[in-house]
């Protein structure tokens, strides 16, 4: 596992096009923005894991 350590409101990318932004932290959450192409999915896990099961 990478691990980065990122202010409010910088960013790092994945790849060329997809870029994760810190919005805002506050106490123990982070807010978090994601440009990426519409043809990725992105779940929270919790949603990731539930679809997995489904199937």
């Amino acid at each position: 596992m990478l691990v980065l350590s990122r202010k409010a409101e910088e960013s790092m990318f994945i790849g060329d096009d997809i870029k994760i932004t810190v919005l805002d932290i506050r106490g123990g959450q982070v807010r978090i923005g994601i440009t990426a192409p519409q043809d990725i999915k992105i779940h929270r896990e919790e949603v990731y894991d539930r679809i997995n099961q489904e199937v």
